[in-house]
C-alpha cells in the first residue's frame, strides 16, 4: 500500500533502484523520524527491491553500532509496534555508515565511489536523495560538496532534502535559498515541513474539491471566522538554545501555521500538479494584508509560560528550562490575526494561536460559519445559540467533524448542537501513516506537490517580517504571562472576543 498524496501516482512513476544518503546519519531526526518512516515504507513494500540506506556523520561507528541504535529508534518511536526481528534483519542488510567530515572533499569523494558501486552492481542508474538532517549552518557547506563532486549534475536522479527551518528571516531565507538553487536546480530541491505529510492535513484538499456542497459555501459570504490551533502539551526539552534563538513565531508560526492558512484560504486547482498546487498557496501569501506598526500591536499577542501543572503534575517554568536564560523574553506563544484581501475572504479573519505547555496536544482548524440570517425558532428552544462549525482535527484525534443543529426527541421544540463525525481510524480501520514516510515516498516518485517552494518560504517570511521586525524593536514586558497548563495568556483571549468571537478551549 502507499501512503498519502503518491497513492495518486500514476504506477509509471514507481521508483526504480534508489539510495537514501542521510547526512546526520547518526544524530536524532534520523533515529527518531526518518528510519522507523523508511522502516515502515519497507514493510508496506514502497521501498522498491533495490535500495541502499548510509548514513553519514562524523562520530566513529561502525555499521553494526548504527544498525543497533537505529533499531532501538525504530522500537521505541515506530507506530508499527512490536516488529519481527527477521523484517528488521532483512530491512538493516540495507543501511551502512560513512564516518566524514561534511566539509571534507574526501568524503564527498568517497560517497562518490560508493554510489557509483551501487549502480554497478544494480546495473541501473539509482535515484539519489541527499537528506540534509543537519543544521541550517551546514546546508550551504554541503551542497557545495556535493556539487564539487559531481552528485548534484544529474536533475532525474540526483535530489536535496532540506528540514526547517529555512532561514531566520526574509533575507536569511533568501541567501539559503540562492546557495540551494546554485548548486541544485529548483525542481531537485525538496523544503520537507513534516506537517503537510499528516493524513489530515491533505484531506483538507479532498474535503474542499472532492465533495461539490462545501466548496459553494467556503467564503466570505458564509464563513465568519477561522481560527487555527496548534497546541504543544511539552515545553522546550532539550531545545533550549536552539529555541532561544528561534521563538514560537518562527519555530511554528512561519511554517506549520502559514502551511495551513494556505491550504484552508487557496483558489481550487485547475490541476492536481505539484506546480498549480504549490502556485495557488503562495497566492494565498501574497493577498495577506500586511501589519502596519500599529496593527501588530493590536493584531499580536506573544507570551512564554511560567511554572503549572499537566497532568496532575508539576513543571517549571520557560526561565528554569536548560540552555534557556533567567531572563529570557523569547516567546512560547503566539496569537496572531490575519486577513486575506481577495474576493474570496476580503474582511474574514482567520484567528492562529501556537504555544508550548498546553493543557493537552490538540491541532485543529475551525471553520465557524456566519449565523442564520432570521432566527424563527423560540427563545428557549436555543437557549445558547451556538454557530454551525466545521472542525478538521489534525491531531491527535484525526477527523473532520460537522458540528450544527438537530430537534431533540418528544416536544416542545428544542434544539441541541449534534456532531456528523469522520473519524480516519474508524473509517479505513488503520493507523495514520508516518508524516515522513509519506513525504519520503514522494521525494522517492519526484512527487513535490508537499512540498514548499522558494517563492513560499520567501512570501510566508514577507508576511510575518513586520511582526519580527517590530518585536524586536518593542522587548515585551511581562511576557511570562501564562501558567502551564493553561490556554495561554489572557490577552490572546481578548483578541478574539473583542470582535465577539471565541477560540475553541484546549483542556
Amino acid at each position: 500500500m502507499e501512503f498519502g498524496m503518491s497513492q495518486t501516482v500514476d504506477a509509471r512513476h514507481e521508483p526504480g533502484p534508489v539510495a537514501f544518503i542521510i547526512f546526520g546519519g547518526a544524530g536524532d531526526l534520523t533515529w527518531r523520524k526518518l528510519i522507523p518512516s523508511l522502516f515502515t515504507l519497507h514493510l508496506n513494500r514502497s521501498l522498491p527491491d533495490k535500495f541502499a540506506i548510509i548514513g553519514v556523520d562524523r562520530a566513529a561507528l561502525s555499521d553494526e553500532t548504527l544498525r543497533k541504535r537505529l533499531h532501538e529508534g525504530v522500537r521505541r518511536f515506530s507506530n508499527l509496534g512490536s516488529t519481527k526481528a527477521a523484517d528488521w534483519k532483512t530491512f538493516a542488510a540495507h543501511i551502512s555508515y560513512q564516518r566524514g567530515d561534511f566539509a571534507a572533499a574526501k568524503t564527498y569523494a568517497v560517497l562518490a565511489r560508493r554510489l557509483a558501486a551501487l549502480d554497478e552492481a544494480w546495473n541501473a542508474k539509482s535515484v539519489r536523495i541527499f537528506h540534509l538532517a543537519t543544521p541550517p549552518s551546514l546546508i550551504g557547506v554541503i551542497s557545495k560538496s556535493l556539487s564539487a563532486a559531481g552528485l548534484a549534475r544529474e536533475r532525474q536522479r540526483a535530489r536535496i532534502v532540506v528540514e526547517k527551518p529555512i532561514g531566520s528571516d526574509l533575507e536569511s531565507a533568501r541567501r539559503l535559498n540562492r546557495t540551494l538553487t546554485k548548486y541544485f536546480h529548483e525542481s531537485q530541491v525538496f523544503r520537507i515541513d513534516h506537517y503537510l505529510g499528516k493524513e489530515t492535513v491533505q484531506n483538507i484538499l479532498a474535503f474542499r474539491f472532492a465533495n461539490p456542497m462545501f466548496e459553494p459555501v467556503w467564503n466570505r459570504r458564509y464563513v465568519n471566522y477561522v481560527t487555527i490551533t496548534v497546541a504543544e502539551e511539552v515545553g522546550v526539552g532539550h531545545r533550549g538554545k536552539y529555541y532561544e534563538q528561534a521563538g514560537e513565531l518562527r519555530d511554528m508560526m512561519q511554517n506549520h501555521l502559514m502551511q495551513l492558512v494556505c491550504l484552508v484560504a487557496m483558489e481550487p486547482p485547475v490541476s492536481f500538479s505539484a506546480d498549480e498546487i504549490r502556485g495557488k498557496k503562495v497566492a494565498v501569501l501574497h493577498a495577506l494584508r500586511p501589519f502596519s506598526h500599529d496593527e501588530v500591536q493590536a493584531s499580536t499577542v506573544r507570551g512564554q509560560y511560567g511554572r503549572g501543572t499537566i497532568q496532575g503534575k508539576r513543571v517549571r517554568g520557560y526561565r528554569e528550562e536548560q540552555d534557556v536564560a533567567p531572563d529570557s523574553h523569547t516567546e512560547t506563544y503566539v496569537a496572531l490575526q490575519l486577513f486575506v484581501d481577495n474576493w474570496r475572504w476580503q474582511d474574514v479573519p482567520f484567528y492562529l494561536r501556537a504555544g508550548k505547555r498546553m493543557p493537552r496536544q490538540l491541532t485543529e482548524i475551525v471553520i465557524h460559519f456566519r449565523p442564520v440570517p432570521h432566527r424563527l425558532f423560540p427563545s428557549d428552544a436555543v437557549p445558547d445559540w451556538q454557530p454551525t462549525r466545521v472542525i478538521m482535527s489534525i491531531q491527535p484525534d484525526e477527523g473532520i467533524v460537522l458540528r450544527c443543529y438537530a430537534k431533540q426527541p418528544g416536544s416542545p421544540m428544542r434544539l441541541r448542537q449534534v456532531d456528523m463525525r469522520f473519524s480516519y481510524r474508524e473509517a479505513f480501520k488503520t493507523p495514520s501513516p508516518p508524516a515522513y514516510a509519506t513525504l519520503l515516498q514522494d521525494v522517492m516518485v519526484n512527487d513535490a506537490t508537499l512540498f514548499m517552494r522558494n517563492d513560499q518560504v520567501e512570501a510566508a517570511w514577507a508576511a510575518l517580517m513586520p511582526v519580527i521586525d517590530a518585536w524586536s524593536a518593542t522587548p515585551a514586558g511581562d511576557i511570562s504571562n501564562y501558567a502551564a497548563g493553561t490556554d495561554g495568556p489572557e490577552s490572546a483571549k481578548q483578541l478574539i472576543e473583542r470582535a465577539g468571537h471565541a477560540w475553541s478551549p484546549i483542556a
